[in-house]
Order: structure tokens, then C-alpha cells, then sequence
């Protein structure tokens, strides 16, 4: 490996020491992890993916800001929710093969780390302990997000009378 690639290497394990799902990952498992991994640069405005494509990998925000988009019954699209650095999109897209829930596109010029489906199954099938523990860390995220998204509900509903 060049020095130009281990310093790259070990910016982006620097990184994803602060991503949750991988919080659980020591310096070593998140070395593995990277090998799985691609970076990728986008413009201001470029869809990253689509509300209803199907999704085979997860986004990280390495740098800049995406924004989240649902399309409303008009057909415009609004926008539900800003990922700054540091935030994730799409982990239920190496979980399932559904389609894409909502429309991602940079608001920035953005850095994106990128984990596939087929990336993911290759660390559970080589490397178990390591995958269990980034499968732990999409299950904590996912549910995290699940009682938040009750809560936001709940403010919307009518109280029981």
C-alpha cells in the first residue's frame, strides 16, 4: 500500500470512528470495513438516488450536506431531513431489497463513503464478528430512528379521549 493510501486509509477510519453504526469497531475491524468500502465525490444538486430505484448500498457523509427528499401528492418533492458529515442513508438498502423510501441529493459538493450489499454480505461471510457488529450498529441505528419518527408522530395525533 502507497503512503498517499494509507493516509487516506486511516482519514477515513478517523471518520468512521464517529459514524455510530461502527462505534462499536476497533481501529483493525475498521481497516477491514474500508476495504469494502468506495469514495465518492458529487456536485451541488446530483441526485445520489431516487424515491422507489431499487438500493443496494449505504451512504456516509464524509464531507458536505445532503438533503432528503419525499415526493408529496402534488409531485413536488419536499425536503424531510439535511445530512451534515457525519450522518448515514440508505442502511436498510443492504438489508433488504425493497425500494428506496426517499430521493437523496447533495445541497453541496459532497464526499460519500459507500458500503454495497454485496460488501456487507462478503464481511458477514468472511469476517463474522466483524459483520455482526456493523449489523448490531444498523439495528441500533434503525431503531433509534423508529422512536423517533413515534414521537414525531405522536404530535401529529389526535389525543385519546
Amino acid at each position: 500500500m502507497e503512503q498517499s493510501d494509507k493516509k487516506l486509509t486511516a482519514e477515513i477510519i478517523d471518520f468512521l470512528i464517529h459514524i455510530p453504526i461502527f462505534d462499536k469497531l476497533d481501529p483493525d475491524e475498521l481497516k477491514l470495513v474500508v476495504k469494502y468500502m468506495n469514495l465518492v465525490e458529487v456536485q451541488p444538486r446530483e441526485v445520489i438516488f431516487k424515491e422507489g430505484e431499487r438500493g443496494d448500498y449505504v451512504c456516509f457523509v464524509a464531507d458536505g450536506i445532503l438533503d432528503v427528499l419525499k415526493a408529496a401528492e402534488t409531485g413536488s418533492h419536499v425536503v424531510i431531513s439535511s445530512l451534515p458529515k457525519g450522518r448515514s442513508i440508505g442502511e436498510m438498502a443492504v438489508l433488504d431489497n425493497f425500494p428506496r423510501s426517499a430521493t437523496v441529493r447533495s445541497r453541496t459538493k459532497a464526499t460519500l463513503l459507500t458500503l454495497s450489499r454485496e460488501g456487507f454480505e462478503n464481511i458477514l461471510d468472511q469476517h463474522p464478528r466483524v459483520g455482526i457488529k456493523v449489523l448490531q450498529g444498523i439495528t441500533r441505528l434503525l431503531s433509534l430512528n423508529l422512536r423517533k419518527t413515534s414521537s414525531r408522530l405522536a404530535d401529529y395525533m389526535l389525543p385519546v379521549t
